[in-house]
């Protein structure tokens, strides 16, 4: 079998813990703002510290200042997806259970490609790796990153009419 096979078996086995379907399924069925990282390293390190000034999240030699340590954790995984524009949860109850989910699928999916590519080399395994990552990057991208500011209902009225 071809990476390119064993890349679309995986994602086949995810089905719905793929991480752009639990991307567009949760997250962007949801209030969201933009967000963009800007140039992002290749293979970026990520990293999130507490400090004396809140939770950032080290991506390279930059350092994002984070509201809580579950936006520096959701914020990860894109960043190690080398994702340029995401969509934020506006609801920063939602984006703890959010990270989970999604941390959850970016594992199960290395797990399943280390799974099904056992027998290879670790060239391969690595060929693998980067085919899924560019595969979610481009799904993401696709689906977009939601408007910059959450739209706002602008009726005040308390009683429908």
């Amino acid at each position: 079998m071809t990476a390119e096979e064993l890349a679309e078996q995986v994602k086949a086995e995810l089905k719905g813990a793929w991480l752009p379907s639990v991307y567009c399924n949760r997250v962007l069925q949801m209030r969201t703002r933009s967000y963009h990282f800007g140039p992002l390293p290749k293979r970026p390190a990520c990293l999130i510290q507490h400090t004396l000034l809140g939770v950032e999240l080290k991506i390279g030699r930059r350092r994002l200042l984070c509201p809580d340590l579950a936006t520096a954790r959701y914020l990860s995984i894109f960043a190690r997806a080398g994702c340029a524009d995401v969509a934020v949860p506006y609801d920063i109850t939602k984006t703890s259970q959010l990270a989970d989910e999604l941390e959850s699928a970016w594992h199960r999916m290395l797990l399943l490609a280390d799974r099904n590519a056992a027998l290879e080399s670790d060239r391969f395994r690595s060929r693998l790796h980067g085919l899924l990552i560019a595969k979610l990057r481009a799904e993401v991208a696709a689906a977009g990153a939601g408007p910059g500011v959450p739209e706002f209902k602008q009726s005040t009225s308390q009683r429908a009419n």
